[in-house]
C-alpha cells in the first residue's frame, strides 16, 4: 500500500465518485479504478459499493479513509516540520472574534509581532466564537480566539483573557432610568454564535420572555456607530478600544452576565509551527505590560 493509494481512497470518499476523484487528482479514471481494485484484492475486502450515480464506501472503506486522512496529515506534518526554518516564517492563519480585533491589547500585539517577525505572512479570519472553534478543529486555522465555554479537550490554551462586560449606550440618548428596563430596549448585536448576544437573549428571557428588537451588525465599528447614533444598546468587553469616545456611556450589568473569558488556543499535537509560537509569545508579553 502506497501513500497515493490512501490519497485515492480518501478523495473517492470525499467526492462520492471515482470519475470526480480522478478529475480532482488529475488522473485518468481507469488508473484510479485499477488502484482501487488492486487494493481491494490485497486487503481481501470490498471498499466501495458501486451504483449508477457513483460509489459509497463500505464500512471497511470508510474506516480506511479515516486512517488515510490521519496518515496523510501526519506525513504532511512531518515534511513541514523537517523543512521549516529555525526562525518564524511562512503563513500563519489566525481566527479572531470582533471584540478581540477591536482591543488595544491585540492591536499592540500584532504590531509587536510584525516588527519582530517580518517574514511571517499573517492572515486574520474573522468569525464567531463557534465558527473559530470548529474551523480550528477542522484544521482551517493555525490558532484561534473564542469567548465562552467550549470543548477544549483536543486543544491547548496559549493565553486567557478575563474581561468585564459592560452595557454601552449613547450619552446623548441614554434613557434607562433603571437597569431592569434594559431587556426591553433595542439591542445592537453580532450574528448568532456571539456569546454577548447569547447573554442579552438570556437576560431578556429571564425578565419578560418577550422577543426584543435587535439590529444585527458584523463589525465592532458599526456596532459602536449605531450606539452613538442612539439606535440601541450593546454588550461589549470593557477592553474594546473606544478611543476615548465621550459620546458613549458605560453601565454595569447584572453579575451573571458581567464577566467573559476569551482564550487563544491551538490544536494539541506534536508539531506546532514557530510562527504560531512566536505570535503567542508576543501577545503574552503585551498582556504582561
Amino acid at each position: 500500500m502506497e501513500l497515493m493509494d490512501l490519497k485515492v481512497i480518501k478523495t473517492i470518499v470525499e467526492e462520492g465518485s471515482i470519475s470526480r476523484a480522478a478529475s480532482k487528482l488529475d488522473y485518468v479514471q481507469s488508473n484510479i479504478t485499477a488502484r482501487v481494485q488492486k487494493l481491494e484484492s490485497e486487503l481481501g475486502v470490498p471498499l466501495f459499493n458501486r451504483h449508477p450515480k457513483g460509489v459509497t464506501p463500505t464500512d471497511k472503506g470508510r474506516l480506511l479513509s479515516e486512517y488515510a486522512s490521519e496518515i496523510l496529515r501526519l506525513t504532511q506534518e512531518a515534511v513541514k516540520e523537517v523543512k521549516e526554518p529555525d526562525y518564524p516564517s511562512g503563513e500563519l492563519i489566525v481566527g479572531i472574534v470582533e471584540t478581540v480585533a477591536a482591543s488595544n491589547m491585540f492591536i499592540r500585539s500584532l504590531s509587536h509581532f510584525q516588527s519582530q517577525y517580518p517574514e511571517v505572512s499573517i492572515s486574520l479570519v474573522t468569525g464567531t466564537s463557534m465558527q473559530n472553534h470548529q474551523r480550528l478543529l477542522d484544521r482551517k486555522l493555525d490558532g484561534a480566539f473564542f469567548t465562552g465555554d467550549f470543548d477544549i479537550s483536543k486543544l491547548e490554551v496559549e493565553m486567557t483573557i478575563e474581561d468585564t462586560v459592560v452595557l454601552v449606550s449613547s450619552n446623548q440618548t441614554h434613557q434607562l432610568s433603571k437597569l431592569k428596563e434594559a431587556p426591553n430596549a433595542t439591542w445592537i448585536v453580532f450574528p448568532k454564535g456571539c456569546p454577548f448576544r447569547a447573554s442579552i437573549e438570556k437576560w431578556i428571557d429571564k425578565n419578560n420572555g418577550e422577543k426584543a428588537n435587535m439590529i444585527e451588525v458584523s463589525t465592532t465599528e458599526t456596532m459602536l456607530n449605531c450606539v452613538r447614533a442612539g439606535l440601541g444598546y450593546a454588550l461589549l468587553p470593557d477592553s474594546v478600544e473606544r478611543k476615548g469616545d465621550d459620546n458613549l456611556c458605560l453601565l454595569s450589568i447584572p453579575e451573571e452576565y458581567r464577566y467573559a473569558t476569551t482564550r487563544f488556543v491551538r490544536r494539541s499535537e506534536k508539531f506546532s509551527n514557530r510562527a504560531l509560537t512566536a505570535f503567542s509569545e508576543c501577545m503574552k508579553e503585551v498582556q504582561k505590560g
